[in-house]
Order: C-alpha cells, then sequence, then structure tokens
C-alpha cells in the first residue's frame, strides 16, 4: 500500500525527534564558558603569566567557544594587587592587551564576588569595557546584595548572570526562597554551582529541574557549573545538560580550584556541535596548561575526593596538599574523622 504524504510527514517528524536524533544532533541554543582563568587563579593567586592567558585566549576563539572568563573583579582594598596577579582584578587595560586591537566573536566574561567587589567604580559602563558579561557569585545570605550587583551591571549595559554557590548546603526553602528573588532580578541565566563536588546526578537532575521552574517563568536560562571531588563534574554536567541547562562552564584539562572543573575537551567532544573545534583545545592543553599541573596540583585526588563526599569546602584538603604530608591520605581521612 502505498504511504500518503500525510504518514511521510509523520515519519520524517518521529525521525528528526526520536531518540536517535537526539543523541546524534545538537542543541544550537548551548552556550558554553571557559573558566580556566578564572577557576584556576585560585590555585596561585591568578598569577599567570600573560603568554599562559594569551594562549587560553586564542585557544577559545579558534575552538568557537562563547564565552572566556578572565577573572574577578575583585576591591583592591581587600585583596592587595602585591599578593595577587592581574587577574584578580581583570582591569581594562589587561584584558584589551590580551585581546588584541581587532575583538574576536567570542565574548568576554569577569565574575565578581559579593562583598568583595567595589562594582560601581570598578566596573565601568559596557561602552567603555571590552567585557561583555558580568557573572556575578554570591552565597543564600548574599541575595539582596547580589541584586543591587545584578542591576548595576545591567544597567551599565552588560549580560548579567547570577552564580549561587555551595548550593549543596542549602535548605529547600531557603532556596526555593533565593530562586523566586532571583528569577525576578537582572540576571540573565541563573547557575547552579556545586562549589564543593558533591552533587550526584539524581540530584542535578532535580536541582536543574527547580532552577528551570523558577527561570521560565521570567524568560531566563539555567547554567550548571561543577567541580571534580568524586570524578563526577563531566557525567553532572552532561544531566544537566539533558534536563535543560543551556549556559555551560567548563575549563582546558579541568583547571580549577580543588578536583578542578568539568574538561572542557570532554566537553566539547560531547555537544557534537560543528560551531566548536576540540582540536585548537588540545594543542593547547598540551603545551600551556598540563605543565603547570605539577606546580598548581589541581585535579581528582583523594583529600579533594574526601571533602566532596563530606559536602565540605575544599580549602583543608587543598592545604593539606601543599603540606610535607600530601602523599599520606589516611592521615587526612583520620583528620576529617576526629573534626566530625
Amino acid at each position: 500500500m502505498a504511504r500518503t504524504n500525510e504518514t511521510k510527514q509523520k515519519e520524517q517528524r518521529d525521525h528528526k525527534d526520536g531518540p536517535a536524533a537526539k543523541w546524534v544532533g545538537f542543541r544550537s541554543d548551548i552556550r558554553v564558558l571557559d573558566c580556566t582563568i578564572r577557576d584556576g587563579g585560585l590555585m596561585n593567586d591568578h598569577n599567570f603569566d600573560d603568554k599562559i592567558v594569551r594562549a587560553v585566549y586564542d585557544a577559545c576563539c579558534e575552538a568557537g567557544i562563547d564565552y572566556m572568563e578572565f577573572g574577578y573583579k575583585a576591591d583592591k582594598r581587600i585583596f592587595a594587587p602585591t599578593q595577587y596577579g592581574k587577574w584578580k582584578f581583570c582591569v581594562e587595560d589587561d584584558i584589551r592587551r590580551m585581546i588584541g586591537d581587532k575583538k574576536k566573536p567570542i565574548k568576554i566574561s569577569v565574575m565578581a564576588d559579593v562583598d568583595r567587589t567595589d562594582y560601581k567604580a570598578d566596573i565601568p559602563e559596557r561602552s567603555k569595557s571590552v567585557v561583555d558579561l558580568v557573572r556575578v557569585a554570591c552565597y543564600i545570605n548574599q541575595i539582596p546584595a547580589a541584586l543591587d550587583m545584578l542591576k548595576d551591571a545591567h544597567d551599565k549595559g552588560y549580560e548579567t548572570t547570577v552564580n549561587l554557590m555551595a548550593i549543596s548546603v542549602v535548605r529547600e526553602r531557603e532556596l526555593d526562597e533565593a530562586l523566586e528573588m532571583l528569577s525576578e532580578s537582572d540576571a540573565d541565566a541563573l547557575y547552579l554551582v556545586d562549589s564543593f563536588g558533591a552533587l550526584y546526578s539524581e540530584q542535578i537532575h532535580y536541582l536543574i529541574g527547580k532552577y528551570l521552574r523558577y527561570a521560565r517563568q521570567n524568560g531566563k536560562e539555567v547554567g550548571i557549573h561543577t567541580h571534580n571531588n568524586t570524578e563526577l563534574a563531566f557525567a553532572n554536567t552532561i544531566e544537566a545538560i539533558i534536563k535543560g541547562a543551556n549556559r555551560i562552564d567548563a575549563s582546558i584539562g579541568g583547571l580549577g580550584r580543588g578536583s578542578g572543573n568539568c574538561r572542557m575537551e570532554l566537553l566539547l567532544s560531547f555537544l557534537h556541535n560543528p560551531k566548536y573545534h576540540v582540536r585548537p583545545v588540545l594543542q593547547c592543553l598540551q603545551d600551556h596548561i598540563e605543565p603547570m599541573r605539577k606546580d598548581l596540583l589541581w585535579g581528582f585526588d583523594v583529600p579533594y575526593m574526601l571533602s566532596g563526599f563530606r559536602n565540605l569546602h575544599p580549602r583543608d584538603a587543598i592545604k593539606f596538599n601543599a603540606s610535607p604530608d600530601a602523599q599520606n591520605k589516611v592521615k587526612f581521612f583520620d583528620q576529617l574523622i576526629e573534626e566530625q
């Protein structure tokens, strides 16, 4: 029996929207942000050589990555410039020197921590800056200040997101109240941040669903930023994408605080989007990022794993890994047990 045109059209729709298309195709609305220098700077007080920063920038441009985050807009009255590198402050002239005279399609991001940024003075009008995106980072008790920072950046002409940190220790009722306020703010996207690398895929699935319910009612997107304490950064990022997150953080080689972040080379390979190219990332990883590993000591390690499983800030694990006892992993385990 000959198929009717209506039957053929239905079969084409089913093929296009079926299970195979979900995995072989790609979502064009996903935006990738590289946080190599910003998050990695937490391992060396943001003292990256200009050559490294420029190499990451060039790799991100060639790879088709949507945003590169250079660092923080920290208040110099709180953080002494003599103790921190230039990417703790992201002065306009320093960023311009890295990107050159001709601005490329990639967008530039900076992060502004609540209570650590003199944002009214140090974040200029967008018309006077090469920065495109200001990401406001806050804890649950800092929401009112974050709202003011978001408004300030939005009114100056920037894209804005809010990164709600340490979400794994926030009570459900408080989270609901926070998301209600943030969904009505000037943020373009709400980021779920697994600061301690403590969340599992089931929790990511549930939390991204919650974020989306609040975000979509006000036309906002949802993002994900993961840490790799229990080697779930990439898996949790995939879970967030499947659930509907469109703003995705990753770093080259996973370079980031403590256990590091979702690896960019994994993420780009997973996305299947022809606009992204993994080879420039691999070249930068090989030539510039991996050689720093022996000094910066980021990546999966037992002390980071232990702090992740216990839903703790990695500061003690970072301190331990830099101590003479770094090879005695059992000592750190016993130390955690004694402190409980």
